[in-house]
C-alpha cells in the first residue's frame, strides 16, 4: 500500500461533479477533475502490470440493475427475497421459481459493454492492462474484448448439464421455459453462476491472487468491497498505485492513493484519452 509520503497520494473526491455528466456538459473537455485525471493517466502510464477489481458498478452504467443499490434487486418486491432465491438450497427445492426469476433478472440480452468495458479492453490490447478481476456474471468485459477476465462469482454465459457435465451456452436458458434439460441425457442444467451457500472456483481465485499480487497498479472500480470472500482479495495487494473508482466510500480508501468518486466509464474515458 502507498504510504503517506507518496507522490500521488491524494484526498481529493470528485463528489462536487454530477455522476453522470458528459465532458461537453460540464464546459471543458476534461472538467470531471483534471488534476486528478491527469494524475490516474500518468499512473497508468507509467505502469507495467495494471489489474482491474470491479464489481456491480461497472455493469450499471449498462443499465444492469446491482443488488445493494436503493433501485437495486434487494430492494424489488419478490414473493421470496432476491439471496433466498439465489441460493443453493432455494435452486434445489424450488427450481422452477429459480429459473423465473434467473431468466428474468440475471440475464440481459440486450446489455452492452459501456465505455468502462470498453477502454479496460483497450488497455489490455495495448499491453497495459493484464487481467481483469470481476464480480459480475454478464460477460461484459468479454464483449469488449477484454481476454484475461477472472469472473469470481462465474457467468450466465455459462452452463452445465448436472448428469453428463456437457457445457451449454447462455442459450439453453433464455431461449427455453421451465427448468432447462440436457437434450444429450435429460440432466438438469445449471449455471455456472456462484450461489448462496457455494464456494467460489479455488482455480479463479488462486489465479485472481497471483493477479493482484503481481500488480504494480490495482485500479478497484464499481464495489463497495462487502461482499466477502471476493473483497477480501484485494488485501493481497503490495503494488506501488492502489487508485479507487466509486460513487461510495469503501474501507479502503485511506489507504488509497487516488480516490475518484464518479461515473468509472467517464474517469477511465477520460484518462485514456490522455495517454
Amino acid at each position: 500500500m502507498p504510504g503517506p509520503n507518496s507522490p500521488y497520494r491524494s484526498r481529493e473526491l470528485l463528489r462536487s461533479f454530477p455522476a453522470r455528466a458528459s465532458h461537453k456538459e460540464l464546459g471543458m473537455e476534461i472538467k470531471m477533475n483534471e488534476k486528478l485525471i491527469w494524475r490516474l493517466a500518468g499512473i497508468v502510464r507509467d505502469s507495467h502490470h495494471i489489474v482491474f477489481f470491479g464489481g456491480a458498478g461497472v455493469s450499471t452504467e449498462s443499465g444492469i440493475p446491482d443488488f445493494r443499490s436503493v433501485d437495486g434487486l434487494y430492494h424489488q418486491h419478490y414473493k421470496y427475497p432476491p439471496e433466498q432465491i439465489l441460493s443453493h438450497t432455494f435452486y434445489m427445492k424450488k427450481p422452477e421459481e429459480f429459473f423465473r426469476f434467473y431468466r428474468d433478472k440475471l440475464i440481459n440480452p440486450d446489455v452492452l459493454p459501456n465505455k468502462a468495458h470498453k477502454v479496460l479492453a483497450k488497455w489490455e490490447a495495448e499491453g497495459r492492462l493484464k487481467a481483469v478481476v470481476t464480480q459480475n456474471i454478464d460477460g461484459l468485459h468479454q464483449a469488449a474484448g477484454s481476454k484475461k477476465v477472472l469472473e469470481l462469482h462465474g457467468s450466465v454465459m455459462r452452463n452445465h448439464c448436472e448428469k453428463c457435465g456437457t457445457p451449454y451456452g447462455v442459450e439453453i436458458v433464455s431461449e427455453t421455459a421451465g427448468v432447462p434439460i440436457c437434450p444429450k441425457c435429460g440432466g438438469r442444467v445449471k449455471p455456472d453462476v456462484v450461489l448462496y451457500e457455494e464456494g467460489l472456483d479455488m482455480r479463479t481465485v488462486e489465479e485472481s491472487v497471483s493477479e493482484i499480487r503481481a500488480a504494480d497498479t490495482l485500479i478497484i472500480g464499481g464495489t463497495s468491497l462487502v461482499v466477502y470472500p471476493a473483497a477480501g482479495l484485494v488485501d493481497y495487494f503490495r503494488g506501488k498505485h492502489l487508485v479507487l473508482i466509486n460513487k461510495s466510500a469503501t474501507h479502503v480508501d485511506s489507504d488509497a492513493e487516488l480516490v475518484i468518486a464518479d461515473s468509472i466509464g467517464e474517469v477511465l474515458s477520460a484518462a485514456d484519452a490522455l495517454l
